[in-house]
């Protein structure tokens, strides 16, 4: 056994027994309890909720199980994906920072793990881990829909500084992060994939105007950022200058994972202050007097029986791009398959609760109305249904690629809508 976090920490000699056995005594010694009924706020567009993800998140970094995938030179344990499964079933009970996991260790910090230098994973995947930082993307645009190659931030050289100007838009949580991966155009007089730079830039930099954005259910979570001179130097470049794309397209494999709920970088799993719990049907049946209803049986098993599925092709993909036997791309399967997925649960609560989803007093009939409210969500987060279709398609199983008209078209001859 080595030290590391200030504690005693696995090595590759501690069986999955013995991490499960010592997360347990850690996780009920250090960690507060949660009553399943009634769980912790956790609402992604308030402030203290960020601060409480970040004070939880300490704690696990100090107890020696923060960033259990990550490797143990950036301030993780470097361990398998099962003992991140293990713990993530031990912590269920436990009040966790669980949104800290979506975007910033399942994206950011893994996209970084894999394109960032030396310095950049040093500085910033330790800091996220310690709860001292709060990573965020900076990637989609006003003018842009799911052509993310499509972008016109643009960011120049001056001297030794580059110079960002332009616009962001839909960043999950934006207002609560300290650093933002941001992609942007360097050189226009090439086709749009081969002129972009991926740049890491402080959220607090006095030439960026945040703005929150509320959407149909009131949630002020997303954010618009105005981009007007935000100078940074070379060392905030990730990957290659011109050569932006190769991140950008890792961070989209890690984002469908993530949305997809199969990224090993995700630390604890269950409700994110109830708003992930699954839905209870035969509960939800019971309360509105159709608990004998062989139509709602029906409607519910089939939404049962995706939500298990869901669960086993998540490790079924994480296995098999792992070993070789699918492509990377395969993560698309999990991004579709869970929005179908959750699309489907989502119209059956309202099915079965009809109009006390809409009507009905505080409580779960209200719930499932809620949650249709942004339902259309998880068909945009991590690229369309649509797009992702096309990536399995092309990517996966070797279709021929769709028609572009601006393939292979120096970007500045593009044409583009007012």
């Amino acid at each position: 056994m080595t030290e590391a976090h200030g504690t005693v920490a696995s090595t590759d000699v501690e069986s999955i027994d013995e991490f499960r056995a010592r997360a347990r005594a850690w996780l009920a010694d250090n960690m507060p309890t949660i009553d399943p009924a009634h769980p912790p706020a956790a609402h992604r567009d308030e402030e203290r909720c960020w601060q409480r993800a970040r004070e939880l998140q300490k704690r696990l970094y100090k107890g020696g199980f923060a960033g259990i995938c990550f490797p143990r030179e950036y301030g993780g344990l470097g361990l398998d994906y099962e003992y991140q499964q293990v713990f993530n079933e031990e912590s269920l009970s436990y009040e966790m920072p669980l949104i800290l996991n979506t975007p910033t260790f399942t994206i950011c910090c893994a996209t970084l793990l894999d394109t960032g230098s030396e310095e950049q994973k040093r500085q910033r995947i330790a800091a996220a881990l310690r709860g001292d930082e709060i990573l965020v993307q900076l990637l989609s645009e006003p003018s842009g829909g799911s052509d993310l190659a499509g972008v016109i931030t643009r960011a120049e050289r001056d001297g030794d500084r580059w110079v960002l100007n332009g616009a962001k838009t839909w960043s999950t949580s934006a207002f609560a992060a300290d650093y933002g991966l941001c992609l942007a155009r360097t050189n226009w007089d090439v086709p749009k994939h081969d002129g972009l730079t991926m740049f890491l830039v402080p959220i607090k930099h006095p030439g960026i105007t945040l703005r929150r954005i509320t959407q149909l259910n009131g949630s002020t979570e997303f954010c618009e950022e105005f981009l007007d001179g935000v100078d940074v130097g070379d060392d905030a470049v990730v990957g290659e200058v011109n050569d932006g794309w190769t991140v950008a397209s890792r961070q989209l494999y890690h984002e469908r994972r993530a949305v997809g709920g199969s990224s090993e970088f995700a630390s604890g799993s269950g409700s994110e202050g109830g708003r992930t719990t699954p839905v209870n049907y035969a509960r939800l049946a019971e309360q509105t007097g159709q608990a004998d209803s062989e139509r709602i049986q029906q409607i519910a098993g089939r939404a049962l029986v995706h939500r298990a599925v869901s669960d086993q092709l998540g490790d079924h993909v994480y296995r098999s791009v792992r070993d070789g036997t699918l492509p990377p791309a395969a993560g698309t399967l999990l991004r579709l398959f869970h929005a179908e997925t959750v699309t489907l649960e989502m119209d059956t609560g309202l099915a079965i609760t009809g109009t006390a989803g809409v009507v009905g007093a505080e409580g779960e009939g209200l719930q499932a109305g809620l949650r249709y409210l942004s339902r259309q969500t998880v068909c945009i987060g991590g690229g369309t249904s649509e797009l992702a279709r096309n990536v399995i398609g092309e990517r996966v199983l070797n279709f021929p690629r769709e028609y572009a008209a601006d393939r292979g078209v120096p970007f500045n001859q593009v044409r583009h809508g007012n």
